[in-house]
Formats: C-alpha cells, sequence, structure tokens
C-alpha cells in the first residue's frame, strides 16, 4: 500500500510538471470560453514527438576539463488543443463523444504541418493542392482570407467498417462489423491516413463538455444564448433613450416665416444676428420635444437584472440590497444559492465530462508511450476544485457558524477548522494544514508519559479498593465476633447465677434451702433489671416519638 501511494504522488507530481510544459491550462481557460460563448466546450488531444533541450556539463580529457553543451532527449508529449464548435462535427442523434458513431474536427491547418508528418512517416506522401475557401469553418471571417498554404484537415474518430481498414493479405475480422479508427483526409478527397485505433485503452482523444445541459442533445447552452433575448431588450432600450436624447438635447427654433428678411439664414451660432420685421419675442421662439422619460432608467435597470440572471453574472450593483451589504446573512444566503447551484452544476459537467477523462486519457498516453517515466497502473482520478471567491467565502461562513455550535473536545473541531484554512485563499495554507494534522498526531513521549500516569492512578484505586475491602472483612468479623458473643451471654449468666448461687454453701438440708432461697432472689434481681430495662427503651422511644412530632410540627 505505502508503494502505491508513492506511485500516486510521483504520477501526480509528473503530470503537474508535464502539463505545464504544454501549457494545458492555457488551453483549458479557452475551452472553457467557447463553452461560454458558444455553449460546448471541445479540445482534442494531440500526441507529438518533442526534444527537450536542457543545459548540462560533461567532462573531457579525462575529468581535467568540463564541456559545456545541451542535452537533447526525445520525448512524448500530450498536448490539449482547443477546437471551435464550427469546426467540430458528431453523429446528430448522440449525446456524447462516447454515444456517437463518430466525430470529426474539420479546420484549416497550415501547409508545413502536414508535410512534416509527411516526412515522419505519419500521413502518406501523396501531393496536396492549397484548399478552397471557406467562410464556415473560418477561424474568423471578419479578417482578411488568405487561401495559400493552407490544407483543409478533416479528421475522424470513430467507427469504421472493418473490410475498409483490411490490409492486403490480411483476413477479414468477423467477430465484429465495426472497429474503432482514425481516418485523416485532406482537401474533402485525399486520404492521409487510415489506421486502427493506436491507443491501448482504445478511446476517441476528444473531450468535450456543454456549459449548460440541454435534455437529449450534445450540444450545450451558453451565455450569449441565455441572455440573447434580455441583452436586445436592453439594446432596443438604450438606443431609443440615445435617439431621444438627440431630440431632447440640442437646441431648435421656432419662427415665423413671413416676418423674416428676404434671403435671411436662420442659424444658431455664438454671436449670431438675426433680423426680423417686429419683435423677436413675438416672431423667434426656443423650440423643445420635451425631456426624456425617466422610467427608462428603471427599464434598464430591471432588464439588466434579467441579463444577470439569465447569465449568471454577479456584482454588487445588479443585486442591489442582496449582496452589497444591506441584507443580513440570510437573505445573502438566499440571494447566493441559487447562483451557487448554477455555477456548480456547470462545474460538475465541467469535471466529469472534460477535465477528468482529458486527465485519465492523458495518463493513459504517457503509461503507453513513456512506460519508463510513468508507472502503470489502473489509477482512479479524482478532482478538488472550488467555486471562485464567492462559493469561498459562503462556505466558509457556513462552516465557521457550525464550528461556534461545537466545543474545541469535539472529534469534529479540527477537521472544521482544516476545512476552513483549505477554503481560504493564504500562501501558507499547505504549511498550516500541515502543522495542524502534525499535532493532531499523538507524541510517543506524551503517550508514554500519559499511559504511566494512568496506570498510577489504576493502582492508587486499585490499593484504595485493597484497603477498603480489608476494613470491610475486619469489620465483618468484628461483628460476627460480637454476634457469637451475644448468643453465648445469656449462657454465662446462667454459668455466673450458677455460680452464685453454690458459693459458701455446705451440703445437707438447710444448705439445700439455702441455695432455693438465694436462687429466688437471684431471679428477682434478674426480672427487676429486666423491668428496668425495658421501662428505659419504653422512655427512649416515647421520647423519639416526641421529638419526631416535634419535627414535623416545626419544619
Amino acid at each position: 500500500m505505502n508503494g502505491q501511494n508513492q506511485d500516486i504522488a510521483y504520477l501526480r507530481k509528473q503530470l503537474h510538471e508535464d502539463f505545464n510544459k504544454t501549457k494545458v491550462r492555457k488551453g483549458v481557460a479557452e475551452c472553457l470560453l467557447n463553452a461560454a460563448v458558444f455553449g460546448t466546450g471541445i479540445a482534442e488531444i494531440v500526441i507529438a514527438d518533442e526534444k527537450e533541450f536542457s543545459p548540462g556539463t560533461q567532462p573531457v580529457m579525462g575529468g581535467d576539463l568540463m564541456a559545456v553543451g545541451v542535452n537533447v532527449k526525445d520525448r512524448v508529449v500530450v498536448r490539449l488543443r482547443p477546437v471551435m464548435p464550427k469546426n467540430f462535427l458528431i453523429d446528430p442523434v448522440a449525446t456524447s463523444v462516447d454515444d456517437a458513431l463518430g466525430v470529426a474536427v474539420d479546420e484549416f491547418v497550415s501547409r508545413h504541418m502536414v508535410e512534416i508528418l509527411q516526412e515522419q512517416g505519419v500521413y502518406k506522401d501523396v501531393p496536396i493542392a492549397d484548399a478552397p475557401e471557406d467562410f464556415d469553418i473560418e477561424p474568423d471571417d471578419r479578417l482578411t482570407l488568405y487561401s495559400e498554404d493552407k490544407i483543409r484537415l478533416t479528421k475522424y474518430y470513430g467507427l469504421v467498417p472493418s473490410y475498409l481498414l483490411k490490409e492486403e493479405g490480411e483476413e477479414e475480422d468477423e467477430d465484429s462489423y465495426y472497429t474503432e479508427a482514425i481516418v485523416v483526409i485532406a482537401n474533402e478527397g485525399i486520404l492521409l491516413k487510415a489506421e486502427r485505433n493506436p491507443y491501448m485503452m482504445q478511446d476517441r482523444p476528444i473531450v468535450a463538455f456543454p456549459w449548460d445541459i440541454v435534455p437529449g442533445k450534445f450540444w450545450g447552452r451558453g451565455i450569449c444564448e441565455k441572455g440573447y433575448n434580455s441583452q436586445k431588450a436592453l439594446d432596443a432600450e438604450i438606443r431609443a433613450r440615445i435617439d431621444a436624447l438627440g431630440l431632447t438635447v440640442h437646441p431648435m427654433m421656432a419662427m415665423d416665416a413671413t416676418r423674416l428678411p428676404r434671403g435671411s439664414r436662420p442659424e444658431i451660432r455664438p454671436g449670431k444676428i438675426l433680423l426680423t420685421n417686429g419683435d423677436p419675442r413675438e416672431i423667434l421662439h426656443p423650440f423643445t420635444f420635451g425631456q426624456v422619460n425617466q422610467i427608462t432608467f428603471a427599464q434598464a435597470a430591471a432588464l439588466q437584472t434579467m441579463v444577470q440572471q439569465a447569465t449568471g453574472a454577479v456584482d454588487s450593483a445588479g443585486l442591489a440590497g442582496n449582496i452589497n451589504g444591506e441584507a443580513t446573512a440570510a437573505g445573502i444566503s438566499m440571494s447566493l444559492g441559487a447562483i451557487i447551484k448554477r455555477h456548480k452544476r456547470t462545474l460538475i459537467n465541467f469535471q466529469e465530462s472534460f477535465l477528468i477523462p482529458f486527465v485519465a486519457k492523458s495518463a493513459y498516453r504517457y503509461m503507453q508511450f513513456e512506460p519508463e517515466i510513468y508507472p502503470v497502473d489502473d489509477y482512479k482520478f479524482n478532482v478538488s476544485s472550488s467555486l471562485g471567491i464567492i462559493a469561498r467565502e459562503y462556505e466558509v461562513t457556513q462552516l465557521v457558524q457550525l464550528l461556534q455550535t461545537m466545543s474545541p473536545d469535539s472529534p469534529l473541531y479540527p477537521a472544521l477548522v482544516e476545512a476552513i484554512i483549505d477554503n481560504m485563499s493564504l500562501s501558507n495554507r499547505e504549511e498550516l494544514i500541515a502543522m495542524m494534522k502534525q499535532a493532531a498526531q499523538p507524541n510517543p513521549e506524551a503517550q508514554a508519559q500519559q499511559q504511566a500516569v494512568m496506570q498510577a492512578q489504576m493502582e492508587f484505586q486499585q490499593s484504595q479498593t485493597a484497603a477498603l475491602m480489608a476494613q470491610a472483612s475486619a469489620d465483618q468479623a468484628r461483628a460476627q465476633k460480637i454476634q457469637v458473643e451475644a448468643q453465648l451471654y445469656p449462657q454465662e449468666i446462667e454459668i455466673q447465677k450458677l455460680k452464685a448461687l453454690t458459693v459458701n454453701i455446705r451440703q445437707g438440708e438447710e444448705d439445700d434451702r439455702e441455695f432455693e432461697r438465694r436462687l429466688k432472689i437471684a431471679d428477682l434481681r434478674l426480672k427487676d433489671k429486666d423491668l428496668n430495662i425495658k421501662a428505659a427503651s419504653v422512655a427512649s422511644q416515647a421520647a423519639n416519638q416526641r421529638n419526631q412530632r416535634n419535627n414535623n410540627a416545626n419544619p
């Protein structure tokens, strides 16, 4: 298990390094932008042979000198190449890349890229003319187009009838009618490459995700489409207001044309003198079409809010009173709930359909073509991501509120503190988390000392228990002795009685009468003593009853 964990850590580190070299993050950002604008983000996973150059030294002349030069190493790298949605073709009824019969990337490429691959033997060495213009697949049809030194390349990834891929002398595969293949066609008619899928996992080198899912369709819905109607209404409102400003801001003049001098030019400018046949106040009059209705401001604000609600854009002006500090914490939570839910839905689409498949396919490519660097194993990839500053602050607030409901001794307390630190944008976040985990681990010395203290406490408690048990045994033995003595006491009394009766008695008839007389006197004394004891007991019980009645009467 430890060896596998080391392989996973090494694989993660190596993938990060290679992704940084090939600028994968830039390609992912472009795919996200395409998805936001067009509704679907699409990318092609491209494998290329590259030479890595690194400066180095080498000993020469028996190690007396060091030669400075460059180390060259051949590497296979995986790149992420964004594809414009208009350059992507898919089965019309398919809902994903894997479910389709096949997918194709149809776009213009530079001639030298095809010629290099022909020299390397990847493409067939056939003459290719320049491609005719096609505005439907041009990257930007508003720019100047050039028809020289470019080739229309159509790369197809999908199922192909097996007999079309059968080479000369090869038996036809009767197990399946279709075979996963890669086909490359130039200028819509020249075959450059047709081969079975060379990848070990038989997967297609295309990843795509919808910004917002349209049920039953591959193509998603983007921000521009969701905000189209609201934005059109907002544009019409603003344009109407601008047109009205042209009539209300600029000065105009109404005048009586019959009372103006013949041939005059009634222009308005600084220092201009207007000649009139009569009182100018009666002939000339400033004229306006009124003022712009103020309701257009409210309508524009409402339309802007509709655009933001449709597109998911958030700012302090668009949702006044909810996010900009004028509402309570509960109001902010309710305002951000739908927004964060929408963003999370898009994030889940991106993770499940784009990011995880791309990382997995890239790892499989590296395992297949660079087994010396990448450990080969069946790895499962997971993604840990964040939603941005709004969702991060919202989650931190929720965690802090939950943290206040429990004591520091709770086992969940350190986990919540770690989650709060993990959501913060701190430069030393990893260091703080490592310190927390290290502090949470038990110290062997402290643990041994605590065990010694606990053992001493247990021994002390055991000794106290033994002492109490011994004292209880002694008390029990004493009680048994007293009980035995109480049982033997009447016999001792009888013995003492007989002994007292027989002292100084001589034998004979008078002695017998003396014995009987002493016996009667002893019985009377014993009865008198018994009566005294009973009377004292009765008096004691009566006194106890009086005290109890007095206590009940005076609580």
